[in-house]
């Protein structure tokens, strides 16, 4: 997977995405709303069970208690959590369609403090509107590369054309 200014190619195939507001940085900090530069994985596929059939055998499916860690002074930024949780987080079962699907990468997978969290590969809201870092697409495009896609998936983000 390569993102380009015209989308994200992958497979031999052009997809037109969204990416961060903050459009695309070298130095990725919390809150930004940047895609952070870089070779990326990706990690994890989830999927909302009620509402889609699994994408791919590896799939994990999204229950009412997932959560993702946004907290940075929290053991656990950064990572895959279960409510209940008192810090920062952002829910995974969501009332609208975004995450519905989810490819989750490598970024900041350590856990730095600050670097930024949750950089997903999701649905959009609408066509090229900006994400608060993650790259999204339209929901047809998401379940061609969920299939497609297998752990370890190199996603390759750069600020030069």
């Amino acid at each position: 997977m390569v993102l380009t200014p015209a989308g994200l190619r992958f497979r031999g195939r052009l997809f037109p995405c969204a990416i961060g507001k903050g459009g695309i940085s070298a130095t990725k900090r919390e809150g930004d709303g940047a895609t952070p530069e870089g070779r990326h994985r990706i990690t994890g596929l989830w999927y909302r069970p009620d509402r889609l059939p699994p994408p791919a055998p590896w799939a994990r499916p999204i229950g009412p208690g997932d959560l993702w860690c946004d907290d940075p002074g929290h053991p656990a930024y950064n990572r895959h959590v279960r409510a209940p949780l008192s810090a920062s987080h952002e829910r995974l079962r969501r009332a609208d369609p975004l995450y519905d699907l989810i490819l989750t990468t490598d970024w900041n997978q350590a856990g730095m403090p600050g670097r930024g969290s949750a950089i997903f590969l999701h649905q959009w809201r609408r066509p090229r509107f900006g994400t608060e870092g993650c790259i999204a697409f339209a929901r047809p495009h998401l379940l061609w590369i969920a299939a497609r896609a297998v752990p370890g998936t190199v996603l390759i983000v750069s600020c030069r054309p």
